[in-house]
């Protein structure tokens, strides 16, 4: 699977809470995939427009990568 196949898909918490959308990757040295940089949602009920926080979501944390999600386990 390609990166870039990941970056289309929602990170959804298990219990149905969506999370955000993938921003980024944080890679060790050895080249291996250690979490992923989430972009939380925004909060809609905000007066002014800021952007959504960055979450990192460990790779243990997932729980399976499917079709159109990535569920994970918060």
């Amino acid at each position: 699977m390609r990166l870039s196949e990941l970056q289309h898909k929602d990170i959804v918490n298990l219990d149905g809470r969506r999370i955000g959308s993938i921003i980024d990757v944080k890679v060790n040295n050895s080249g291996q995939i250690e979490g992923l940089i989430v972009e939380g949602f925004k909060n809609i009920f905000k007066s002014r427009k800021t952007s959504g926080e960055e979450i990192e979501v460990s790779w243990t944390k997932i729980k399976k990568i499917g079709q159109d999600v990535i569920l994970v386990e918060m």
